[in-house]
């Protein structure tokens, strides 16, 4: 078997491209699909795939460690988070290749199952951008928040952290305790909370503020509480924080985590499949986060193609803890592929079609070209004109 070519689709989801990559083989109706989405980078990545392309035509999909060494070292330079996305759509697609041919689903590839049903979570307004990024009130945190909960969700996941340079303010830090605490007493202590810092904070004793004005509410976790790259900065919080901390959204290898992990900075590590290298570079991740006991919750507010490669990697990753999802980001989100994945009381189940268990619907995909994504980073502006991060 032979890899005759790879290609790239886009389709605009209003904050997002989703871009698919479809790898066809020498085989008579074979061919596997994976997801290669980063946002405000779409012409970046469909570029570094087809800049990867020649390097595994007439290669052997099936030799899926194979090619990723070749993708990686025959391209010379590190290939940072645009080639890596590339890689991790390329790669999908090779799994899903080998479980067609065998006739079984990927996750049985990939070790079987250590979970018999996979806890999910979702954003406000179920990814809508506006909801998610834009819902700083208490009576909207609390009316968006009990709409998931009515949909039979079980956990939820706010972004209502200020920007923030390198201080917050008192006024600052009530807001967030106070929208915290409403949005508990709203849904009740059976549901889970996870609050997404997304790195605002400038400084980590401005996160540790924040932290502790919402430790009394008990969130599972709370995210990205300083910007990534920070291992010691990292570890200054967990040391200080009564609140589990998760981060790993933005590294794009294992060698970006080790430090976290030697550390014990983290109790939650949060790679995105679609842009540390695939299932193959997030399964020795997941191992490495074993080893220092840490949990796995992978990342994934992206497309749907996405988020059925985690559920995969989900089923058979023994540390796994719980999935994001964003499936209301756009109103057709379930027109564009045919998908294994069935929920039930705020848990995915286990699927068995062959593969990844996927269908595209390349007819829906051409009703909905590139075009450039929402520019929602913009808006990270104080009102003295200081630029923070988003």
């Amino acid at each position: 078997m032979k890899i005759t070519a790879i290609k790239t689709s886009v389709c605009n989801a209003e904050m997002r491209n989703w871009v698919f990559v479809r790898v066809e083989t020498d085989q008579p109706g074979l061919y596997g699909w994976g997801e290669a989405t980063l946002e405000w980078k779409t012409r970046a990545v469909v570029g570094a795939v087809q800049d990867l392309e020649p390097l595994l035509i007439g290669r052997d999909p099936r030799d899926i460690e194979q090619n990723l060494r070749v993708l990686v070292k025959h391209s010379f330079w590190r290939l940072g988070v645009i080639g890596n996305t590339a890689i991790s759509g390329i790669e999908m697609a090779l799994w899903d290749i080998w479980g067609k041919e065998l006739n079984v689903p990927v996750w049985r590839l990939l070790g079987g199952k250590t979970h018999d049903r996979i806890k999910i979570y979702t954003h406000l307004g179920f990814g809508d951008m506006t909801s998610v990024y834009e819902t700083m009130d208490h009576s909207a945190v609390v009316e968006r928040g009990l709409e998931v909960i009515e949909k039979g969700y079980r956990a939820l996941k706010v972004v209502f952290i200020p920007y923030t340079h390198f201080t917050a303010s008192p006024k600052q830090q009530d807001h967030v305790g106070g929208m915290m605490r409403k949005l508990r007493e709203a849904v009740g202590d059976d549901i889970e909370i996870m609050i997404d810092f997304h790195g605002r904070p400038a400084s980590t004793s401005a996160a540790l503020q924040y932290i502790e004005a919402l430790a009394p509410s008990r969130p599972l976790f709370v995210e990205e509480p300083i910007q990534p790259g920070d291992a010691l900065g990292m570890k200054q919080i967990m040391d200080k924080s009564p609140v589990p901390i998760a981060t790993g959204e933005r590294l794009v290898d294992r060698r970006e985590f080790d430090d976290l992990f030697r550390l014990r900075a983290i109790n939650i590590a949060q790679p995105d499949l679609c842009h540390v290298g695939g299932f193959t570079e997030a399964r020795k991740i997941a191992a490495m986060a074993d080893t220092a006991g840490v949990g796995i919750a992978p990342h994934n507010p992206l497309g749907p193609l996405a988020g059925i490669a985690a559920l995969h990697f989900d089923i058979a990753t023994p540390n796994f803890v719980i999935q994001e999802e964003m499936s209301g980001a756009v109103p057709w989100y379930h027109d564009v592929v045919d998908s294994p994945i069935r929920a039930k009381d705020g848990y995915w189940l286990i699927p068995d079609r062959p593969g990844l268990g996927v269908e595209v619907d390349e007819k829906v995909i051409a009703k909905h070209p590139f075009k450039q994504e929402v520019m929602h980073a913009g808006h990270a502006v104080l009102d003295d004109g200081t630029v923070v991060d988003w």
